[in-house]
């Protein structure tokens, strides 16, 4: 019952985030890239200052307050998080203005492929699987961008760099949330993208309150939902999840991105488009299956497990 309602709580969130899509596209309607970053992001930070309070008070009454390092080292995650968050998102809100809802979504999970392989430059191993979910995804990424010039639109190359920033900022979590509480560094980097944002937002757009307010409910679901509740019920869902599944359900953000621009913003895609999607998709999910490793000793087999139990690869937007 307790593994059923985890993955319940993963499934809101990637339904959650692929929705976002469409509160992102919609809000361009209203206000420019910079200025809707900058709103959202400072709304997630503001929105997980009480649930910090609420969380430690939880743990507190349960007798399960978890002690973990802060100062320094929470201050460098966070602001490093956040920065990395800034770029990713920014070259996201613009290319979305260029491309469909669905297509920014697909190739925004490229990440979980662009991960591994950064991962090379770090000295970590990369198992010879990931090579075929490159080629894979490389195939559906042309299905499903090329035109007939042989040409990524603007929108496209502007959201598959968004993907490679967001593979930096998974890399960073990595490092840092064992060693700092995740709802805390989450809340600094809301905090530091959105005052990255607000610089270009005050010197090149300068948007009105009044403007502001007329985007509110594209900007409220990207701030309070996509920012604060997705990542607050991500914490929870993977508390006790299987690794693996928790990581194929959360990638299930990019077939709701889909869904969601074929539903609300009628974005249909044509059949060269979906046999992309699939590829990628299917990329995706094979690059985040664990490896299979042979246990010599049987006596060694709960130390492996907890091994491969520390595949990490969370979003925080």
């Amino acid at each position: 019952m307790e593994r059923l309602k985890n993955n319940v709580l993963l499934l809101l969130t990637a339904l959650i985030w692929g929705c976002a899509f469409v509160a992102q596209s919609v809000g361009m309607d209203y206000v420019g890239p910079f200025t809707f970053n900058a709103v959202r992001c400072l709304i997630g930070a503001a929105v997980l200052v009480p649930v910090i309070f609420l969380m430690d008070r939880l743990e507190g009454k349960n007798g399960k307050r978890e002690k973990k390092g802060g100062g320094k080292t929470l201050l460098l995650g966070g602001v490093g998080c956040g920065m990395a968050l800034g770029v990713a998102s920014s070259l996201q809100q613009i290319g979305i203005q260029y491309t469909t809802v669905g297509k920014a979504g697909f190739i925004t999970a490229m990440y979980i492929v662009i991960v591994p392989l950064l991962g090379i430059f770090a000295g970590k191993k990369v198992r010879p699987v990931i090579g075929l979910c490159v080629v894979g995804a490389v195939a559906g990424l042309y299905f499903l961008c090329m035109t007939d010039g042989f040409t990524l639109s603007t929108g496209d190359f502007l959201v598959l760099l968004c993907a490679a920033a967001f593979a930096v900022h998974i890399l960073i979590i990595d490092h840092f949330s064992p060693l700092v509480d995740g709802v805390r560094m989450s809340a600094i980097q809301f905090l530091v993208a959105g005052l990255m944002c607000s610089v270009p937002m005050l010197l090149w757009e300068r948007p009105q309150p009044a403007v502001i307010l007329t985007a509110w409910a594209p900007i409220l679901y990207a701030g309070v939902l996509s920012c604060g509740v997705a990542y607050t019920l991500q914490i929870l869902g993977q508390k006790g999840a299987d690794p693996t599944v928790a990581s194929l359900l959360l990638s299930l953000e990019s077939v709701f991105s889909v869904l969601a621009g074929w539903v609300i913003l009628g974005q249909a895609l044509s059949a060269r488009e979906l046999f992309g999607c699939v590829l990628m998709f299917g990329a995706i999910i094979l690059a985040q299956l664990p490896e299979r490793k042979t246990l010599v000793n049987p006596g060694e087999e709960p130390e492996r497990t907890e091994k491969q139990s520390r595949f990490r690869q969370r979003r925080c937007v």
